[in-house]
């Protein structure tokens, strides 16, 4: 584990098609042309990627966001399901003033990526996309189990349905996260909009919204690389192959041994490798 818990600077709201989202910029101290976007998955928020974004940022602007629904912007009634939440993201960049931004991704936020260049146009100067949700079948027994009874989790005793959030969480490393890590994921879901929030977003999240990006991965327009931990508890790594396949650009993906789900945090070190090699070669 070499996450240092590392905390992003306070959030910048925006208004996204009327909702309110927290996002993060980060400014290197000279002048840069080249723009990094980092998206996280779920159950998780622009946390996820703090360690690398703060090492990443120190050459380029990177900008994070989260998604309405996850960590600073948590929502009651607006829709957090992912055609929407890829629609937020294009408009997004929008607001951002980004033309062609390199795109750094993870879990459902691949997803949202994906979507958002592959159905919404937008254009990418190239796509990193590490343990992604995105290919038939995906969500753990429990995130089914969850999905389909949303209204009796709910109903569980705040000190249950805390633990039960921490573990879930917990679940998704090889490894023993550390304490701040598993502080941080888990504050958004805790309280009362955070609880219902949690199921909520399980509740929301249908593979009838990633099978259109799926079908059109092929029409990919940028460079793009996959990542996986080898030891991913939620998808297995053999999806980051079938993913490759399905891309046209079929670069050999990067497998992190001993990593689970959580690459990012677990290995916060060899993933900012990684994607500076990566931003090197693409730039």
């Amino acid at each position: 584990m070499d996450s240092q818990g590392i905390v992003l600077p306070p959030p910048v709201y925006v208004y996204v098609d009327g909702e309110r989202v927290a996002t993060y910029v980060l400014e290197p101290a000279g002048h840069t042309d080249i723009d990094v976007v980092m998206c996280h998955g779920t159950p998780w928020s622009a946390y996820v990627w703090a360690g690398v974004a703060q090492q990443i940022g120190l050459g380029r602007r990177v900008f994070l966001w989260d998604m309405p629904g996850y960590g600073q912007s948590m929502v009651t009634d607006a829709p957090v399901d992912l055609a929407t939440q890829m629609s937020r993201f294009a408009v997004l960049q929008s607001q951002w003033g980004l033309t062609r931004p390199h795109v750094i991704a993870h879990d459902i936020g691949g997803a949202v990526a994906l979507g958002a260049h592959l159905l919404h146009g937008r254009e990418y100067a190239s796509l990193f996309l590490w343990d992604i949700v995105t290919l038939d079948p995906w969500g753990s027994p429990f995130f089914r189990l969850v999905a389909d009874n949303t209204e009796v989790f709910e109903q569980l005793p705040d000190p249950l349905h805390a633990a039960l959030v921490r573990e879930y969480i917990a679940g998704a490393a090889r490894h023993r996260l550390t304490d701040n890590d598993l502080d941080e994921l888990t504050r958004p879901w805790l309280g009362g909009a955070g609880k219902a929030g949690f199921y909520r977003q399980i509740a929301a999240l249908r593979p009838e919204h990633t099978r259109p990006v799926a079908e059109r991965l092929s029409q990919v327009r940028c460079p793009t690389r996959i990542g996986w931990g080898a030891d991913d508890p939620w998808i297995p790594v053999e999806q980051a192959t079938q993913l490759r396949d399905l891309l046209p650009d079929r670069r050999d993906p990067v497998i992190l041994d001993g990593v689970g789900h959580l690459a990012p945090l677990e290995a916060t070190a060899a993933v900012t490798r990684e994607i500076e090699d990566w931003l090197g070669v693409t730039r």
